[in-house]
């Protein structure tokens, strides 16, 4: 199929002035330059014109090029402009280059991977290791390099490589950052590893004219056409599961001041059908819309609200603005190209060129000609690579290792916010293997992440590394035992793994289901609608917890002094709540319940045959008692300056008009707490303007980026020079945490914490 302006066969290099050639049009739609799906859009060629068939018109091309083997490569390398592959490439590695920093957390290489750090860590593959601290700097160096690189087409392979293999090494490196976005940008900098992205808008074109502003063949927007698509269409997919399609995945998100419907619908109403059922329509259909002519306006506003959107609801990094990023795509090629010619001419001579692409050999000219290998070689990697994607999100059959309640892994299956948990409860137990002694250590000692409450395979990991930990701490062939309550969009809370297992022994392995992983109570989900009335019809010191346990199991609970008034109440099954200072048991049944002694330790063991569900009701007695004695305080102030007060204040209360306490007097606690809750309102409606907000961000992203740099520059100078002394490295690390005294009294300051010794 021709091209606009080519010639029919394989097209040479001009040897000379011999040679005579068309003059240069105007680029416009044609067989080459695909407009929408993964075909071109109209335009010239055989078959255009208004015969053109409804194929060709809403996929751009005919049905009969996928018909032959070779008709479907001569499709895939059409002649396509490179401006919007070479616009995507730009935006994706400017937003790689600020990813680094910030989620890939170069910033924070040294709270991570400090040498001699007792830390548990969780690679992929267990021969993956850390390397020493100022290697680790070292490595993130030359990913940011490669991703500056890749934005401005400079040694466009190198730098695509510079970036993919240490982005990939530190992904594997530690599961408990794995998410779908970080995998996508795996994938995209790896496709784009193959294709000719630096062909316009690159430094690389400057200095190689055969490359400058010359076609890419058409199979290298359909692979990142499919790509997205894939991403749109498969989480739209994992949607129609019954817990998203009933509301219960997001069921809070509803509260967000961006849902302004809120206004006008209930809580609940806007959650299921803008939350849930907007969601949903939106990601199963923006893919098919993006691809077509007629609808992708009307997508692209979509997507773009939408992505928008959520990069206020989710920190989730550049991932949004790579989604923006990606919309392009879908557009005709040529769109950057039409919006540079709209650019003053005196400020063209700085930017890419606005002239048609030129001929490129990676492309196929004409209907006939020969194929060369490299062309069969592009188009059967194009299409494994496709069936690659749809097989991977539904290939968990074969790792059911990493299967618990959800499928695993972690970041392929596109399920994106399908699932939400909340953790109520979590016990690490270890046995002394040779005196048998009993501890309890703190949940997540000798970590940096909280995922692995969620995957038995990081709990596999995780007890491994503390039996080889607490030797050190004389604790002898150390047995772990695991008690982690969660619920999962909305459910009871209940046991994710056996408690009665010693992990460390416990079978595991990637290919077989987890035995010591529980089941998951779907038989109970009917119970979430009448959960949600009974926590819906409790005050703001009231708070309820639901319960579901296996037969044989017990659950062992302490009631806080500030809990006063406690009780439990069995919905289902049987229950025996041993009071264990007491010495007393008490046997409940469905319907009855009991109050609970504060201050004191409690077993509630399920006897029945079935699993047993119940709740316990807590009233904050003492939180009640003190939003009471503030409220007393706000009322006899309001009486004192309006003079209805009976008497004057004691000088004990005398600052709660704003005067100095008298000398010799002792200051109320009460009175303290209720200036500092008024003065930390007062600092928040003054930094609650856009401007302080902003304000904010840019000092906290300033302070990331900085440190990157000025850390970085110490390893490197580690690496060549050697360290210097303790003391002047500590002195350089300090310039390097500094940071504006105003935002170290904010909230910008805070820092992340590293593993420290073990509460055993």
């Amino acid at each position: 199929m021709a091209a606009a302006g080519a010639e029919r066969g394989q097209p040479r290099a001009p040897s000379g002035p011999a040679r005579r050639r068309r003059p240069e049009q105007t680029p416009r739609p044609s067989a080459a330059e695909p407009g929408a799906g993964p075909g071109a859009g109209p335009g010239a060629g055989p078959g255009a014109g208004p015969e053109r068939s409804v194929a060709r018109r809403l996929l751009g091309f005919e049905l009969r090029d996928l018909s032959r083997w070779h008709r479907f490569v001569r499709l895939l390398h059409r002649p396509t402009d490179p401006a919007a592959l070479g616009a995507f490439r730009a935006a994706f590695g400017l937003l790689m280059a600020l990813d680094v920093p910030q989620e890939r957390g170069m910033a924070l290489l040294d709270r991570r991977f400090l040498d001699g750090l007792e830390v548990c860590r969780f690679p992929l593959l267990p021969a993956l290791r850390p390397l020493p601290l100022d290697g680790m700097y070292l490595l993130y160096a030359v990913m940011l390099l490669g991703a500056l690189g890749m934005m401005l087409g400079c040694w466009y392979r190198l730098s695509c490589v510079a970036f993919l293999c240490p982005y990939w090494y530190v992904l594997l490196l530690d599961k408990t950052s794995w998410n779908n976005h970080s995998y996508l940008y795996g994938l995209l900098a790896f496709q784009l590893t193959f294709m000719g992205a630096d062909r316009y808008g690159s430094v690389d074109g400057l200095f190689r004219p055969q490359k400058r502003n010359a076609h890419v063949p058409l199979w290298n927007y359909t692979l990142l056409r499919a790509q997205i698509f894939l991403v749109y269409f498969i989480a739209g997919l994992k949607k129609l599961d019954m817990d998203w399609v009933s509301g219960y995945s997001m069921g809070s998100l509803a509260r967000h001041w961006l849902f302004a419907l809120r206004l006008l619908l209930s809580e609940q109403s806007t959650s299921l059908l803008v939350v849930h059922g907007g969601g949903l329509l939106l990601d199963l259909s923006a893919g098919f819309l993006l691809l077509l002519d007629a609808t992708r306006p009307i997508a692209l506003i979509f997507v773009t609200y939408f992505h928008c959107m959520n990069s206020q609801l989710f920190s989730i990094g550049m991932f949004p603005y790579t989604m923006l990023a990606s919309s392009g795509l879908f557009c005709h090629p040529s769109w950057p190209r039409r919006l540079l010619t709209r650019c003053p001419r005196w400020l063209r001579g700085g930017l890419p060129s606005t002239r048609p692409p030129r001929h490129s050999p990676d492309c196929h000219y004409g209907a006939r000609g020969g194929l060369r290998p490299r062309q069969h070689l592009a188009a059967a990697f194009t299409v494994l690579y496709v069936l690659e994607q749809l097989f991977l999100p539904y290939s968990h059959f074969i790792t059911q290792g990493y299967n618990n309640w959800t499928n695993g892994l972690y970041g392929y299956s596109w399920d994106m916010m399908v699932h939400s948990r909340f953790h109520q409860h979590v016990k690490i137990t270890y046995q002394d293997g040779l005196t048998g002694d009993v501890g309890y250590l703190k949940p997540g000692v000798f970590t940096q992440s909280r995922r692995w409450k969620d995957h038995a395979d990081m709990l596999k990991q995780y007890a491994t590394c503390l039996s080889q930990l607490l030797p050190r701490y004389n604790i002898s062939e150390p047995r772990i035992y695991f008690d982690i309550w969660v619920s999962i969009n909305d459910r009871f809370q209940q046991r994710l793994v056996d408690p009665r297992v010693d992990v460390v022994r416990a079978p595991w392995s990637p290919w077989r289901r987890t035995p010591w992983v529980l089941p998951l109570l779907l038989e109970l989900s009917p119970w979430r609608q009448r959960l949600q009335e009974l926590e819906s019809s409790l005050d703001g010191h009231t708070d309820v917890v639901f319960i579901a346990d296996f037969p044989g199991l017990h659950l062992e609970n302490f009631v806080s002094e500030d809990l006063g008034n406690t009780s439990l109440r069995v919905l289902r099954g049987e229950v025996l709540v041993e009071l264990v200072e007491q010495q007393r048991n008490h046997s409940l049944r469905e319907g009855d319940g009991m109050q609970l002694p504060a201050g004191q330790y409690h077993k509630v063991h399920t006897v029945s045959a079935e699993p047993s569900c119940y709740l316990y009701l807590y009233v904050n007695t003492t939180a009640r008692a003190l939003e009471q004695n503030l409220t007393r305080l706000q009322e006899l102030r309001e009486r004192a300056r309006n003079g209805t007060a009976p008497e004057p204040l004691p000088p004990e209360l005398r600052p709660l008009l704003g005067e100095p306490l008298p000398p010799g007097a002792a200051a109320d606690p009460l009175v303290a707490l209720l200036l500092r809750r008024e003065r930390r309102e007062r600092e928040r409606e003054r930094g609650a303007g856009l401007g302080q907000r902003l304000r904010r961000f840019l000092r906290r992203k300033l302070h990331l980026f900085r440190r990157s740099v000025l850390m970085t520059c110490i390893s490197l100078r580690n690496l060549a020079v050697g360290r210097p002394p303790p003391q002047r490295l500590a002195q350089e690390l300090a310039f390097a945490d500094w940071r504006p005294e105003e935002e170290e009294g904010g909230d910008g300051g805070a820092t992340d914490t590293v593993g420290g010794d073990p509460e055993l």
